[in-house]
C-alpha cells in the first residue's frame, strides 16, 4: 500500500486507549471517572500527591513513577510544570482535563498532550458489541452523545476520543492513528473549529489509503467557505453530513458495509408495499434502486446485479414482522452484500427491533427512511471516488520547477499585473495563450499584427484596468495594417480621456470562438490556495457553475471536476454542437494547480478568464487572464 503524506509520523496513541499504568496528578474534578476507567481497561492506577483511593497505587512524585506509566492526567489547574516532569520522566502521553491557562503552550513537548478536555474522555466502552468498530473523535462529551450511545443499539466503539482544545494532539492525529487499527470499520468525526486544516487533509489521506472509511460532521462555516470545505473533505476520501443523526447513520453504514460488488439496490418487498415508494425516492436521489416485489431474499442476495439489499419495514405487525426480521439477520449472515433495514415503527421497543434487529452485529438498521437514502447515496459515492485512491501527496512536488523560477520574477508584491504579464506567467506553465505583443505606438503594432497574422485583436493594457470592453478599449477582428494604425490611436485617445495610464497594447492573434470557461486560483482562510473551475467570459454572468478543489490533486480528480459542471453536457457534445476538448480542459486545470501548489502563497488571485475551449483535438487557450500579487512579507 502506498505511503502517503503521514508515513513514518503517525503518533503512537495506543495509551489513550488501552494504557498499561496510568499516573494521577491532582484531584480536580473528573477523578473518579479517570480511576474507575483506568481499572476498567486493566491498567494500574498511581497517585502522584494526591488523596488515596481503592485501587489507586501512591508515588511520592512523577520522578518516582514506574517505566511503564504511559499515560498521565492532570485533572486541574495549569499542566505546563507538570508536563515539563512527565516529559523529563519520559511519559509519552497525558491528559489535561478542566481549563488551562496555558494552552497555547502545550504544544511540541516530549511528552504528547490531549486537551484541555473534559472527563467524558474517560467514559467506560463496552466490549461485548460484535462487528466492525466505529472509531469516535468529538471535540466534547456533549457533542459525542448520541455517537456513544451506539453501544445500546448493538454498534461496537472501538475508540474513543474527547479532543477538547486540541492545544496539542488534534481531531487529525486521532483520525490518523485510528485509521491504522485492526478492528476499526469506519471513523466518525464531528469537527469543531479546525486547527489545521491541512494536517486533517493528510490524515484523511492516510485513512482512505488504509481502507478505512470517514464521515465527518462540520462545524457550521461561512457559506463563503464551505463549499471549499465540502469539496476538500471529499477530494480527501472523507463523506461529510449536515447532521448528527446523519453522521451516525452513515458512519454505521460505512463501517459495517463491504465496498459493493455491483452497483443495484434491491429493495425488499415483504408485502408491506413500502418497497416501491423506497425505490422511487432513492432513485430520485440518484441511486440505481429497483422495488423487486415477489422475489425471495435469497435470490435478491443471489443476484449477481444486486450489490446491497434494504427492507422498508413501516410498522410492527407481529408475529409477521418477527419472522421478518429474524430472515433478515439470518441472512445477513449468509452473505457479504450489505442487508439495511428501515424499521419505521415509532414505538422501537419491539422484540423484533431491539433483540433481532439491532441485535445483529451484520444488518445496518435505520430509523427514517431519508437517513436511509442519504447514506446509501454516500456509501455508493464513497466508495466509487475511492476505488482506486492514490495519494496526491506522493506526486506533489518537493522542489520548485523550473517554471516557478521563469514566473516568479513576473511577480510583484502588492500590484496587480497586467494581462500580459499574466499571460506570461501561464505562458510559463505551458497554459496555452495566443500569440501576442506588447506594443507602445502605433507603427510598433503594424509591424506585431504582420507577425501574428490577420486578423488581430488589439486590448488596451493596464495593470488596474477594468471594465475594458465597456469602456471600448477592445477591438476584434482587425484585418488590415490602416485598421490597426487607426485603432491604435482610437485606443490611446480613449484611455486618455478616460485618464486610463496604459502600459501599451496588447497586439493578440484572433482565435476561433469555443465555449468560455474559467480557472482561478483563490485562497481559502482554512485550506490556502484553492483552484476553482466555472464558467467564464460573458456565460459567467449568467450562469454560476462551479467547482473547486484544493492542491495538490492529479489528473482523476481534475476530470471529476469537470463532472460536476452543469455545462459537462457542453463537453460531450450532446447539446447538438461538436463535443469540445475536455482532454486539453484537463490539462489546462492541472497546470494552473501547479501555479497554485508553487505561487500561492504569493498570488492573493489568479484568473484565466475566458478559457476558450475549442473542438476535440484543437486545445484550450487562455484569451484573457488577471493576477494580484500578496504584499511582501516583512523580513
Amino acid at each position: 500500500m502506498a505511503p502517503g503524506a503521514l508515513a513514518g509520523s503517525v503518533p503512537e496513541l495506543g495509551a489513550l486507549f488501552r494504557p498499561r499504568a496510568v499516573a494521577l496528578l491532582g484531584s480536580g474534578d473528573g477523578r473518579d471517572a479517570v480511576v474507575a476507567w483506568a481499572l476498567g481497561r486493566g491498567a494500574r492506577v498511581y497517585a502522584v500527591r494526591g488523596e488515596a483511593a481503592a485501587g489507586v497505587l501512591p508515588a511520592g512524585s512523577v520522578a518516582a513513577l514506574p517505566e511503564d506509566v504511559d499515560l498521565a492526567v492532570v485533572l486541574g489547574g495549569d499542566p505546563l510544570p507538570v508536563l515539563r516532569q512527565l516529559a523529563d520522566a519520559k511519559v509519552p502521553l497525558a491528559v489535561a482535563l478542566g481549563p488551562s491557562a496555558s494552552t497555547d503552550r502545550l504544544r511540541g513537548g516530549a511528552t504528547r498532550v490531549l486537551g484541555p478536555t473534559d472527563a467524558a474522555q474517560f467514559q467506560p466502552l463496552r466490549d461485548d458489541p460484535a462487528g466492525p468498530g466505529l472509531a469516535v473523535v468529538v471535540p466534547s462529551g456533549p457533542a459525542g452523545r448520541h455517537l456513544y450511545a451506539l453501544q445500546e443499539l448493538g454498534v461496537r466503539v472501538s475508540h474513543w476520543a474527547v479532543t477538547g482544545g486540541e492545544a496539542d494532539l488534534t481531531a487529525a492525529d486521532l483520525l490518523a492513528y485510528c485509521a491504522e487499527q485492526p478492528g476499526v470499520g469506519a471513523v466518525a468525526l464531528h469537527l469543531d473549529a479546525l486547527r489545521d486544516a491541512p494536517a486533517l487533509l493528510r490524515a484523511a489521506d492516510h485513512a482512505a489509503l488504509h481502507g478505512v472509511p470517514v464521515v465527518a460532521l462540520p462545524a457550521p462555516a461561512d457559506p463563503a467557505t464551505a463549499p471549499v470545505l465540502q469539496a476538500a473533505l471529499r477530494q480527501h476520501g472523507v463523506v461529510p453530513v449536515g447532521s448528527p443523526d446523519q453522521l451516525r447513520d452513515t458512519a454505521v453504514l460505512l463501517a459495517r458495509a463491504r465496498p459493493p460488488r455491483a452497483e443495484g439496490i434491491a429493495v425488499y418487498d415483504d408485502g408491506s408495499s413500502a418497497a416501491a415508494p423506497f425505490a422511487a425516492l432513492a432513485r430520485a436521489a440518484g441511486l440505481p434502486a429497483e422495488a423487486r416485489p415477489g422475489a425471495p431474499l435469497e435470490a435478491l442476495l443471489a443476484d449477481p446485479d444486486t450489490g446491497l439489499v434494504v427492507c422498508p419495514v413501516p410498522a410492527a405487525h407481529p408475529p409477521h414482522t418477527d419472522l421478518l426480521a429474524r430472515a433478515l439477520a439470518d441472512a445477513a449472515e449468509t452473505t457479504d452484500k450489505p442487508v439495511c433495514v428501515v424499521w419505521g415503527s415509532p414505538d422501537g421497543t419491539e422484540p423484533a427491533y431491539r433483540k433481532t434487529l439491532l441485535g445483529s452485529s451484520r444488518l445496518v438498521v435505520f430509523r427514517t427512511t431519508a437517513n436511509c437514502v442519504a447514506a446509501l447515496a454516500a456509501y455508493t459515492a464513497h466508495h466509487r471516488r475511492t476505488a482506486a485512491h492514490r495519494s496526491p501527496y506522493e506526486e506533489a512536488p518537493e522542489a520548485p520547477s523550473p517554471s516557478a523560477r521563469k514566473a516568479r520574477p513576473l511577480l510583484r508584491p502588492g500590484h496587480r499585473l497586467s494581462e500580459h504579464a499574466a499571460k506570461q506567467l501561464l505562458r510559463a506553465y505551458g497554459v496555452r495563450v495566443p500569440r501576442e505583443q506588447l506594443v507602445t505606438s502605433a507603427a510598433a503594432a503594424v509591424r506585431a499584427a504582420a507577425q501574428i497574422g490577420y486578423p488581430v485583436v488589439l486590448k488596451a493594457s493596464a495593470p488596474q484596468l477594468s471594465r475594458r470592453a465597456e469602456l471600448g478599449l477592445v477591438r476584434v477582428g482587425v484585418t488590415s495594417a490602416s485598421q490597426v494604425r487607426d485603432t491604435y490611436r482610437d485606443l490611446a485617445e480613449i484611455a486618455r480621456y478616460d485618464r486610463v495610464d496604459l502600459d501599451g497594447v496588447l497586439v493578440c492573434q484572433m482565435v476561433e470562438r469555443g465555449a468560455e470557461l474559467s480557472i482561478r486560483v483563490g485562497h481559502d482562510p482554512l485550506f490556502g490556495p484553492t483552484v476553482t473551475l466555472g464558467t467564464g467570459g460573458a456565460l459567467a454572468e449568467v450562469v454560476a457553475d462551479t467547482a473547486v478543489r484544493v492542491p495538490p490533486f492529479g489528473e482523476r480528480e481534475a476530470r471529476s471536476m469537470l463532472d460536476e459542471l452543469r455545462l459537462r453536457r457542453l463537453l460531450d457534445g450532446t447539446g447538438g454542437g461538436p463535443p469540445l476538448d475536455a482532454d486539453a480542459l484537463v490539462e489546462a486545470v492541472l497546470r494552473v494547480r501547479r501555479i497554485a501548489q508553487e505561487l500561492g502563497g504569493e498570488l492573493a488571485e489568479l484568473a484565466v478568464d475566458p478559457l476558450v475551449v475549442r473542438e476535440r483535438g484543437q486545445g484550450a487557450v487562455a484569451l484573457g487572464a488577471h493576477a494580484l500579487c500578496r504584499p511582501a512579507t516583512p523580513a
